[in-house]
């Protein structure tokens, strides 16, 4: 089996639909692939109505990538096969999506000052009817010459956390967050927790606490951890008793990662749905997973 476990959808900042989603894992030979958009869950009615006209067998596991802080850190939380209509829950993620705009807004304001010209027209186009997020402006700087690729915008130099032109939003407590899942039957992994490029990152006493908070695993196996990375992080889901995953946190042609370029082990899938209680993946007309 071929799982892949962190992708997003124009839901939020991808640039396939929910219902291509689907159909581009199905041909990327996916047998089980995790829809977890920014902070929302919009993409998953699409996403389930898509796999009904498959021709080969795909299994889809609702989640999102929430957005967290902690000490001034950026970081993300994968959450999995929550109850989405749990309250509190709901409520929080709502609140994250809803400081997209202003913050995106204050973004688009200080390139301006920087001598950008680029438009809160502009990005609004790019984003659609997408949440808000720095992956919609970061594609205004490629259309504007100004970065070749949409990661050379993720730089101190341009939206990179604590960047010129980066701009704080609400943002969940990781505590909070690991709580709030589980409270909602989910199942929460630390999404690229070394993403090193992306800014900076929560040191290993802070993973420790969040796996005595209840985190259930680490997102290891990620384009953005080299292979020493890879391997010391293995070690810290050991000692801390943490399922380990793997995923191609795919954006479509966004960004260059494939579908399926990195996978997570079937048993530690088996694991995470056995540990669910909000939802159930979701089988295609002849899905087996």
């Amino acid at each position: 089996m071929r799982i892949d476990l962190h992708t997003h959808s124009t839901a939020s900042d991808g640039t396939d639909t929910p219902a291509e989603l689907v159909r581009n894992a199905a041909a990327a030979g996916l047998d089980v692939v995790a829809l977890t958009d920014h902070d929302s869950t919009r993409g998953h009615a699409g996403a389930i109505a898509a796999l009904a006209d498959l021709d080969r067998d795909l299994t889809l596991v609702t989640g999102a990538e929430l957005s967290c802080r902690l000490d001034g850190i950026s970081l993300h939380m994968l959450a999995y096969l929550f109850d989405p209509a749990e309250p509190e829950f709901l409520r929080e993620r709502e609140l994250v999506r809803d400081d997209r705009v202003p913050r995106a807004r204050a973004m688009v304001g200080k390139l301006q000052e920087l001598g950008v010209p680029i438009t809160w027209e502009q990005v609004t186009r790019i984003a659609g009817d997408a949440s808000l997020g720095r992956p919609h402006i970061a594609t205004a700087l490629v259309e504007l010459g100004v970065v070749a690729t949409v990661s050379d915008a993720f730089t101190p130099e341009w939206l990179a956390n604590g960047g010129r032109a980066y701009a704080e939003k609400h943002e969940l407590d990781p505590f909070e967050a690991i709580r709030l899942v589980k409270a909602a039957g989910g199942v929460t992994v630390f999404a690229h927790p070394q993403a090193v490029k992306r800014g900076e990152v929560v040191p290993d006493s802070a993973v420790a606490r969040f796996a005595a908070a209840g985190l259930d695993g680490i997102e290891v196996d990620h384009v953005d951890h080299d292979a020493q990375t890879r391997v010391r992080l293995r070690g810290q889901a050991a000692e801390l008793g943490l399922l380990v995953t793997g995923s191609s946190d795919y954006h479509g042609s966004r960004k260059s990662v494939e579908l399926g370029a990195c996978t997570t082990d079937p048993e530690i899938y088996g694991e995470i749905t056995r540990r669910a209680s909000g939802a159930f993946p979701v089988p295609g007309a002849g899905g087996r997973a």
